[in-house]
This record gives C-alpha cells, sequence and structure tokens, in this order.
C-alpha cells in the first residue's frame, strides 16, 4: 500500500481490527519513510452474476434497480426500511450463492416476488400484475386467490 502523504510504497501494518460486524478489516499502517500513520479498510469484492434479460442482452447486476422496483411496488405500504434492506441484502446473497457467472432476469423476479410476498401481500400483487403482464381482473383474482390458500396469509393482516 502506498503511503497517501509521501507516495512511498513501503508501508506497515501497526495494528488490524474486525469491523462491520465482521465484514471488514480496519488496518492502522504507517509509512517507513516519513512516519506518518494512516487507515485502511478491506473488504471482500464479492462479484454478483451478470443478469441474462429475456431478449439475451446482458448487463451487470443492478442493487439499484432491484431496490427500486422494490420500492415502487412497496409505495406507501407499512413496511420498514430496515425491512426492505434486509430482504434486499438476502435476495444478492442467494443469487451471489448461486456460484453461476450469470443469472436470468426471470430468476431475479421470482426473488424479488418471492420477498415481496413475506414482507407485504399487496406490494406482491402490485408487483406480480407488472411482472407478470396480468391482462384483465381474472388474473388478478387467480393470483389473490393463490396467496390466500397459502398457510402464511392471513386476510385479516395488516401487513
Amino acid at each position: 500500500m502506498h503511503c497517501p502523504f509521501c507516495g512511498t510504497h513501503d508501508t506497515k501494518v501497526t495494528d488490524s481490527r474486525l469491523v462491520a460486524e465482521g465484514d471488514q478489516v480496519r488496518r492502522r499502517r504507517q509509512c517507513a519513510a516519513c512516519g506518518e500513520r494512516f487507515t485502511t479498510y478491506e473488504t471482500a469484492e464479492l462479484v454478483m452474476p451478470r443478469v441474462v434479460k429475456a431478449d439475451g442482452s446482458r448487463e451487470t447486476f443492478d442493487e439499484r434497480k432491484l431496490r427500486a422496483g422494490m420500492l415502487r411496488a412497496l409505495e406507501k405500504r407499512p413496511v420498514s426500511a430496515e425491512s426492505i434492506e434486509a430482504a434486499v441484502e438476502r435476495i444478492r446473497q442467494r443469487l451471489r450463492a448461486r456460484g453461476e457467472r450469470e443469472v436470468a432476469a426471470l430468476d431475479v423476479g421470482e426473488e424479488v416476488m418471492q420477498a415481496l410476498k413475506r414482507l407485504d401481500q399487496v406490494a406482491y400483487i402490485r408487483f406480480a400484475s407488472v411482472y407478470r403482464r396480468f391482462q384483465d381482473l381474472d388474473e388478478f383474482r387467480a393470483e389473490i386467490d393463490r396467496l390466500a390458500q397459502e398457510p402464511s396469509f392471513s386476510p385479516n393482516d395488516d401487513t
């Protein structure tokens, strides 16, 4: 690591500690040339799979797009920001855990639908209606009926 003060490449680590719940290493360093001390943070660089769209085109995984889609479905719904961020992180972890270089956009959409189903049934229906391109009320009814038959669904739930 080069010294940010004098540019020398000869620095030594004087202290290392885990931070951010063990996801980062904080290192105190000292330059051998000028003696200045500075701190660096080290995190694992985990590469997300590329997303293969329906038309065959490929794009890099974009967490912002994932979050934006979920937020659109969850607009004006009683779901905390922490719950949303936890769901986004779970989706990222599940996609990364596959160990694949590419993942179909359809699979990403299904992960989002499962996360929304656990967070808020109204948001789930909103997302499903766009994602699955519902054409009429019968498709809405069929999806609501499927949702109502699942054991975790309670029609009197406000969440």
